[in-house]
């Protein structure tokens, strides 16, 4: 466990506590090697839709949310964006803006977006981006029908793991990730998800802009707006860290949760 900060920030999303998918105990090392002053939760963190249709709650899980409150106990200021797999969190937005004097959850900001100031100044949009997919809101029952299926190719992929891990194979290929990098209309519909994204944070004066929803880590720039995806903590397990000086980087970690060292990181796309 660190004593202070090595990072300035950190942005997660997409853990998705309360499925068999979900990598806690890689989260949970991740948070032994990593501490910072803000920590953003942008959003499906907790994944009502699944929940609903059957409960899994592991102890991991009940101890990622605890090694979250003790973080905000202990002074690092926690923003949690909401999501769209954690809708039920948007009746707490009414409390902050009560003027009740405090804030839910141990001390947790939960907004539907927020901005942040990197350490050099730049202005970031930080939102989890389900606003901007657009079968969300006009084809809901195909998006369900959707994370049904993909929770199919989560389970096959754990499979796959389980093999890997009996032959003593370490990879992190995933076959859901494959699937979405390989079919054409996939890689339009994130391309056209990451152009709309920049195109509005243009409009709004910002920087940049941090996200998730997709699944797809990257950092690049699309015209002159710098694109931050953190990625998710079921398939790639990254996470978008912002140095003391500014600079913003993704790293994918790949540390055993027995101890082995160390995950690997870089400023490019895992």
């Amino acid at each position: 466990m660190l004593d202070r900060p090595n990072c300035r920030s950190i942005f997660i999303s997409d853990i998705h506590l309360g499925t068999r998918g979900c990598q806690a105990e890689l989260l949970l090392d991740f948070f032994h090697h990593h501490q910072a002053e803000y920590l953003y939760l942008v959003g499906d963190i907790i994944d009502f839709w699944a929940l609903k249709r059957r409960w899994y709650w592991p102890g991991s899980h009940s101890t990622v949310i605890q090694k979250i409150l003790r973080q905000s106990r202990n002074g690092v200021q926690v923003t949690y964006i909401q999501g769209n797999h954690d809708p039920v969190l948007g009746f707490l937005h009414g409390l902050l803006e009560s003027g009740s004097g405090s804030l839910p959850l141990g001390g947790i900001a939960i907004v539907p977006h927020c901005v942040h100031t990197t350490a050099d100044g730049r202005r970031l949009w930080v939102t989890h981006g389900d606003q901007f997919d657009v079968s969300i809101h006009y084809a809901g029952w195909l998006t369900r029908l959707g994370d049904r299926g993909y929770a199919m190719l989560l389970a096959l992929n754990g499979w796959h793991q389980k093999l890997n891990r009996l032959l003593g194979i370490h990879s992190r290929w995933s076959l859901s990730g494959f699937i979405k990098h390989h079919i054409k209309r996939a890689v339009q519909f994130i391309s056209q998800y990451e152009h709309f994204l920049s195109l509005l944070c243009e409009q709004e004066g910002y920087d940049g802009v941090v996200c998730g929803h997709i699944h797809h880590a990257e950092i690049r720039s699309i015209g002159r707006v710098a694109y931050h995806n953190d990625g998710d903590w079921v398939e790639s397990c990254t996470a978008l860290l912002e140095d003391f000086d500014g600079t913003l980087r993704l790293v994918r970690w790949n540390s055993r949760p027995s101890g082995t060292a160390g995950g690997s990181a870089g400023g490019e796309s895992p």
